[in-house]
């Protein structure tokens, strides 16, 4: 097509030319000159951009290829401005805030809230050409349909009377005439944006979230609401028990209802996964195809308890610390103690890459099989558990930390898990990971080799036993000893036992005699 078109300019320039030196030479131009003019301007017109652009779902942490929908900020119709808020998605590994690249009106909403939206597809549309108080005439015809759309919320009104002037049950009772009287209750555009701990919460205590008035930023729902509004429910209905009662008097009423104990068919309930127990279930289903072995050991706390007393003393009296850490647990004086091995061993932080031998890459060395991928920083994540769930966030770069320094680290990604706030920066990266179950109970456990990592460290209970004194002379004295278990899982496609028996006794004679810490101090 593109060879007939440059054929057909070429004759029409020929006769063009005709037609020129025609006149030229003083005969009559011939009519095709016009025509052929106009067309061969026509053939350098520009291709009219599109006005409506699709949005596409950027790549918001590693290895996340779909996320959910959380809540959507716009509506089809609404105007937006560059950077302006489109919507949250929340991730295996975070809830992220996803904001307009450009700005226009909203034509179309590719997915609706709770569904899963593909990275890299689009999610919404938006005309860069359109404007907001052109939608009205399509609506009714009327021009004030679209300036009653861009009205602000009632929410926002600084005229709406203080809930402190009703007690909670005129609240609520003044809420049900409210709905009886067929006018819904009006929220602001963020009242049911909330952090996941928030949400979490919500559904234990059994509340609908989007009928809670939020008093955080721009009408964002927090958890304070949430227990208001179930204690100003429970006070409108004293009969209906409160939805905070503690677990185990709500088990006691169980078992103590006749109705436990009568015989009958066995009732099923399915619900259900929560997003942090689907990811979970992803990633865990993808983990246990790695065939991976347990390497468990006993270390002797006793020196390390006592460094750490010291230290702590030393931090209440004076202000050594230029960080916010006031007292250190065990956990920093381990998570050094495996950068450090992982110096001598940096097999553990390395991963495989098996993705280039099933697409039949090279990899570099002419081969398409599996390779090894050594990794230069310790990126070193530590499951932690939240109220939304299990949570792996990642401390950066632990072997240029000091002890300080990974504690204070370690602190800050602890107060953002329980707030829910964690970025997907915090969440990926990950080379090994440390698990501290020991902190909520269990001496021994089982850890589960994540993805792209190799090695996985289980800290167990920290306990008192009676040992033998290691004093030369004193072998037949029984002494105190704070012992703990670590229980290692590796990837037995690369690592054997031998060298995963090494490395652990790196770290554990780190760990017994802590003092090695200062000749490696960075």
């Amino acid at each position: 097509m593109f060879w007939s078109r440059g054929s057909r300019v070429a004759r029409q320039q020929w006769h063009l030319c005709r037609g020129l030196s025609g006149r030229a030479s003083g005969a009559t131009l011939t009519p095709l000159a016009p025509l052929a003019l106009s067309r061969a301007r026509a053939f350098h017109a520009a291709r009219p951009l599109l006005a409506v652009k699709p949005v596409l779902l950027a790549d918001i942490g590693e290895g996340i290829v779909e996320c959910e929908i959380i809540q959507w900020f716009v509506e089809p119709g609404a105007r937006v401005e560059e950077f302006s808020p489109l919507c949250e998605v929340q991730s295996d590994k975070a809830s992220v805030e996803i904001t307009s690249r450009f700005a226009g009106v909203v034509k179309k909403l590719h997915y609706e809230a709770g569904e899963l939206a593909k990275v890299g597809k689009p999610f919404v549309d938006i005309d860069i050409e359109g404007d907001g108080e052109e939608e009205g005439p399509e609506v009714g015809g009327h021009p004030q349909s679209s300036q009653k759309s861009a009205e602000p919320e009632p929410a926002h009104s600084p005229a709406r009377p203080p809930i402190e002037e009703k007690t909670p049950a005129q609240q609520v009772t003044a809420q049900t005439e409210h709905e009886r009287q067929g006018t819904p209750k009006v929220k602001g555009k963020h009242a049911t944006l909330a952090t996941p701990a928030v949400r979490h919460l919500s559904k234990e205590l059994g509340v609908d979230i989007s009928e809670v008035d939020g008093t955080g930023k721009d009408g964002r729902v927090l958890k304070e609401d949430l227990y208001k509004y179930a204690e100003s429910r429970a006070a409108a209905s004293p009969q209906t028990p409160s939805p905070q009662r503690a677990p185990a008097a709500a088990e006691a009423d169980i078992l103590s209802s006749p109705d436990a104990s009568t015989a009958g068919p066995q009732q099923e309930t399915p619900i259900p996964l929560t997003r942090t127990q689907e990811m979970m279930f992803k990633t865990m289903t993808r983990s246990l195809s790695i065939p991976h072995f347990l390497y468990a050991d006993e270390v002797d706390f006793t020196s390390l308890v006592e460094l750490r007393g010291r230290l702590n003393k030393a931090l209440s009296k004076s202000g050594l610390s230029d960080s916010q850490v006031t007292k250190l647990s065990y956990l920093p004086f381990i998570i050094k103690a495996v950068s450090m091995a992982l110096y001598k061993y940096p097999i553990l932080n390395a991963r495989v890459d098996v993705e280039s031998a099933r697409n039949g890459n090279s990899n570099g060395n002419g081969s398409g099989k599996p390779m090894l991928v050594l990794r230069s920083q310790h990126n070193i994540g530590v499951a932690m558990d939240t109220p939304s769930g299990l949570l792996v966030p990642v401390i950066k770069n632990v072997g240029g930390l000091n002890i300080l320094g990974i504690a204070a680290e370690l602190a800050r990604l602890q107060s953002l898990a329980v707030a829910g706030k964690l970025t997907p920066q915090d969440m990926s990266g990950g080379t090994i990971t440390v698990s501290n179950i020991g902190s909520i109970g269990g001496t021994y456990l089982s850890p589960v080799v994540v993805e792209r990592e190799v090695a996985i460290l289980g800290i167990g209970r920290m306990r008192t036993v009676p040992a033998f004194s290691t004093v030369p002379g004193e072998e037949d004295r029984v002494v105190r000893r704070q012992v703990c278990n670590f229980s290692w899982s590796a990837d037995h496609r690369v690592i054997d036992g031998a060298t995963m028996a090494r490395a652990a006794e790196v770290v554990r004679g780190i760990v017994e005699e802590p003092d090695v810490m200062v000749m490696h101090l960075r």
